[in-house]
């Protein structure tokens, strides 16, 4: 993995697909751009919105970590 990019949590709430066009979201102290993705049109993913960690929610959903496995590591969540 490259030198990847720090973002604060201000920073990665901008990206979430109403703000800013990029669409984003953290999980496990890593950023994913998730703009690519059709289930994440205008920023909302069922009741989860872009542009947060979405770590603590991880567990009650319906899939497992490995669907970040798709999409590309753009920094590190910081602060």
């Amino acid at each position: 993995m490259q030198d990847l990019k720090e973002y604060t949590r201000s920073q990665l709430a901008l990206r979430n697909g109403q703000d800013k066009p990029e669409i984003w979201v953290a999980y496990q102290g890593f950023i994913y751009d998730v703009t690519i993705s059709k289930l994440w049109r205008n920023g909302k993913h069922y009741e989860h919105w872009a542009g947060q960690d979405l770590t603590p929610e991880m567990e009650d959903a319906p899939h497992t970590e490995n669907v970040f496995d798709k999409f590309e590591v753009i920094g590190i969540l910081v602060g």
